[in-house]
């Protein structure tokens, strides 16, 4: 996604709603953002003017009231007042039934009558009024009962309630029926606007009036960049979903929103969840299993909030390190990033969707088609940022082989949403010129929908249409026929829905296209189960940020760690030594964590719950001093760790350039290094979203650690700084020597960085002792592995090797060493084993 909400405001259900009435009285947030600020009951003093006593107003338990035809609706008025004191005036409710779409003596018997609350009522006071209905065989949509109020002596609720017979006994309420017959059957039955309002998504804060909900039959609400309920909590989130939800019961098909949310290591905007590494952490573990685990935790924590979708995974491929986004990338090599898309089965379940109706599966999204990751430096035409959402330019081989190969993937995984990217693509000899994706009909409904055979449905980006040219109806007109289903319109749903409406009528997008959007957004609404089970399922609740998923996130930060120095084998520390703690990231789990953690941009500081790098350390080690300058005493240590790096950001606002961001240590962090390494042997962490240049000070240091953004659990970077766990990452980017390498990557004709891709060192084991004849035959046992389709024994065998060559190389990296052990590593990931294997003879025959 692009501007968050903190930049726009700045520049099935079995446990929780157990019943619809009971979810009824959960709407929680939504109700209480409907309810006015308590005006003062009033009478007349001696002189006739108005004399305003205790504030007191009059609320119902909901607002939405739905029911089977045949049941009795129970509204609840409860009378408060702003002191929590007794009422000082005599407070009446007259109500009768109004017309709505039910026929009175038909579906329900007309109703009215008057409450009394006396002097001196206590605040809290509840008085209920049954409304009953009639009941009724033939199969009918949602019929509405308004209850008209009229309320002396206290504020009236904001809102009438509404008492709603639920459609019955139609076709696509038939969860026994296939999904196709579902949707065709309630396709059909739908008018154009009810159609334009399943192709609209809102922005949860938005949503100034609740009943819009219903009103524009809105498909789709979702939470931005820092967006959260109120309070941020488990049961927070649950009942302000479905708060939502409960709106959608108003509407005469019933058709639930699917509610997505940023979550994209872990479910970031949710207080006290558990946060994973980010994604270019996820590829230095090289572990497909374990990243379906960091899946199905996310998953698991989204859904017992009453979350079904999540806006990820990117399966961006990052080409510039200079790029904001760079650290959302598993990495720079598309083989990487296929091998990593276990994730979409840890969030989704099954390729066939089978699971997403289960409480602990999501939707994913993969995001952004098609080659975010390549844009140019200095491209962007966006504000401030220098590479986001600017300019890809590539042949068609490339755009194939490097973008679009990660999407293929997907769509074979079974993804069901896929995101444009903001950026422009510019492919050579098309002559179309550099076009905003969200206008690439030829990749969208060409490449994506028709060749790959994507079924889910295309969700814009957020305000995708206002980055376009010419007048709004143009830009709806363009975007749709482009193949873009549903809109993130946050603050402009309402204009967007008529501007559909009144587009497809005018002639300009088929109702055929709309048919077809609005049939893969049902589709993926249907196969979540959201039809029979709409409301938060919180009966999980309980393992969320629970030990069980930590141990989870804490294995992941364990195996991101990559050692890229050690010399003397530093690492792993001994617990009887005695360690000296510096740098600015030791100690702060913000950082750590980075951007899309409670905010858009994440923040410094104590933010989460969880372990920072340093408490880790104090938790598996002994003797740890912390100084974060390093002004404290040196004298009388063993060891030094060094914990440096980036502080948070996100997005463009992270972009190298104009922001202040650069690859370089702050100037506190380079002065703690420094005092550090000269008076003691010392290990520097850096803690960032990308590689940072240290190039100058490597003489100097004596083991180097990339710990990316390892997330809440800061621990289980210290668990390989203690050798509890071995360092088994590897580098998913390549590692440059300076700024001006970039870009540098694997395959590239000229490469000499300071790392190349895949290297890592490990304290697994100790280094074997091999000669160039032990790669040879090593060689031959990965051909007959690559044969025999033995992946497990094919990786091995090459992990061994580069374990000779890396032992061999020492320091003494040079461009004939890191270009053909980079290019091992890519081979590796295409399980091309042996042909790995000889790139890696050619790199040690160059040392």
């Amino acid at each position: 996604m692009g501007v968050r909400l903190n930049e726009a405001r700045e520049s099935r259900g079995k446990s929780v709603t157990r019943t619809a009435r009971t979810a009824l009285c959960a709407t929680g947030v939504l109700l209480a953002a409907m309810l006015p600020l308590p005006v003062a009951a009033h009478a007349a003093d001696a002189s006739g003017r108005t004399a305003w006593s205790s504030s007191t107003y009059v609320s119902t338990d909901a607002v939405v009231y739905p029911i089977r035809a045949g049941g009795t609706a129970k509204v609840k008025f409860i009378l408060s007042t702003s002191n929590t004191q007794p009422s000082t005036t005599s407070v009446t409710v007259r109500y009768v039934t109004q017309a709505g779409t039910a026929t009175p003596n038909k579906d329900y018997l007309p109703l009215s009558g008057l409450l009394t609350f006396p002097v001196g009522s206590a605040s809290g006071t509840a008085k209920t009024v049954d409304v009953p209905t009639i009941r009724e065989r033939a199969a009918e949509p949602a019929e509405t009962i308004p209850l008209k109020l009229t309320v002396h002596g206290a504020v009236p609720p904001a809102t009438s309630p509404t008492v709603v017979l639920n459609a019955h006994g139609l076709p696509y309420l038939n969860a026994r029926l296939p999904v196709r017959e579902r949707v065709a059957d309630l396709l059909a039955r739908m008018s154009l606007q009810e159609k334009a309002g399943q192709m609209t998504q809102a922005e949860r804060g938005s949503i100034i009036n609740p009943g819009d909900i219903a009103s524009y039959a809105l498909g789709s609400v979702f939470a931005g960049g820092g967006s959260a309920p109120t309070p941020n909590t488990p049961k927070g989130w649950a009942r302000m979903v479905d708060g939502l939800q409960v709106r959608t019961r108003a509407t005469r098909f019933q058709i639930p929103v699917i509610f997505g949310d940023d979550a994209i290591h872990g479910h970031g905007h949710l207080s006290g969840a558990t946060i994973m590494p980010h994604n270019i952490g996820l590829g230095a573990t090289r572990d497909p299993q374990l990243v379906q685990r960091t899946g199905e935790v996310t998953a698991a924590e989204l859904r017992a909030t009453g979350s079904p979708w999540v806006l990820g995974p990117c399966l961006c491929v990052s080409r510039d390190e200079r790029w904001g986004r760079s650290y959302e990338s598993f990495g720079e090599d598309p083989k990487l990033v296929q091998s990593m898309e276990t994730i979409i089965q840890g969030l989704q379940g099954r390729s066939d969707g089978r699971d997403l109706s289960h409480p602990d599966k999501v939707l994913a999204t993969a995001k952004h088609f098609v080659g975010d990751g390549g844009t140019a430096f200095g491209s962007s035409a966006n504000g401030t940022y220098t590479i986001d959402q600017g300019v890809t330019t590539v042949t068609r081989r490339e755009l194939h082989d490097i973008h679009l190969a990660p999407f293929e993937t997907a769509v074979k995984r079974g993804v069901g949403a896929i995101m444009p990217s903001y950026s422009s693509l510019r492919i050579v000899g098309d002559g179309k010129g550099a076009t905003k994706m969200h206008l690439r009909g030829d990749l969208i409904n060409g490449t994506l929908k028709t060749s790959m055979g994507f079924k889910g449905f295309v969700v814009s980006d957020w305000e995708a249409l206002e980055q376009l040219s010419g007048d709004y109806a143009s830009r709806v007109r363009s975007v749709v026929n482009a193949g873009v289903d549903m809109m993130m319109t946050p603050y402009s749903y309402r204009t967007f829905a008529a501007r559909l409406v009144s587009t497809v009528k005018a002639g300009q997008i088929s109702k055929k296209r709309i048919d077809e959007a609005v049939s893969r957004i049902l589709t993926q609404k249907f196969r979540l189960g959201l039809f029979e089970h709409p409301y938060a399922d919180t009966s999980k609740a309980s393992a969320i940020g629970s030990p069980a998923h930590r141990s989870i996130a804490r294995q992941a930060a364990a195996e991101s760690q990559v050692l890229l120095k050690n010399a003397d084998g530093m690492l792993p520390l001994k617990r009887s030594q005695r360690v000296y703690v510096a740098g600015s990231n030791a100690a702060d789990i913000g950082n750590q964590s980075g951007g899309w953690t409670i905010a858009w941009q994440g923040s410094s500081g104590n933010i989460i719950p969880g372990t920072t790098i340093l408490q880790g350390m104090r938790e598996v080690g002994a003797k740890v001093t912390y100084s974060q300058k390093a002004s404290a005493s040196t004298d009388g240590y063993d060891v030094g760790v060094v914990v440096v790096g980036e502080t948070p950001y996100a997005e463009g606002v992270g972009d190298v350039g104009n922001n202040g961001h650069s690859l370089q240590l702050s100037a506190a962090d380079k002065a703690a290094v420094d005092r550090v390494c000269a008076a003691m042997k010392c290990a520097v962490v850096i803690v960032s979203g990308r590689p940072q240049l240290i190039g100058d000070r490597l003489k100097k240091i004596d083991a180097l650690v990339a710990a990316w953004l390892p997330g809440s659990e800061g621990a289980g970077v210290a668990d390989v700084l203690y050798g509890k766990r071995p360092f088994t990452g590897r580098l998913p980017v390549t590692w440059p020597r300076s700024t001006s390498q970039l870009p540098i990557n694997v395959g590239d004709s000229s490469y000499s960085p300071q790392f190349p891709y895949g290297w890592g060192l490990t304290t697994l084991a100790a280094p074997p002792r091999a000669s160039l004849g032990t790669l040879k035959e090593l060689r031959a046992q990965a051909a007959v592995a690559e044969r025999s389709g033995t992946n497990s024994s094919g990786r091995a065998l090459v992990a061994r090797a580069q374990l000779i060559v890396e032992r061999k190389v020492g320091e003494r990296m040079t461009e004939a060493v890191a270009k053909p052990f980079a290019e091992a590593a890519h081979q590796l990931e295409a399980r091309q084993y042996s042909r790995a294997v000889d790139k890696l003879i050619e790199a040690y025959e160059a040392i």
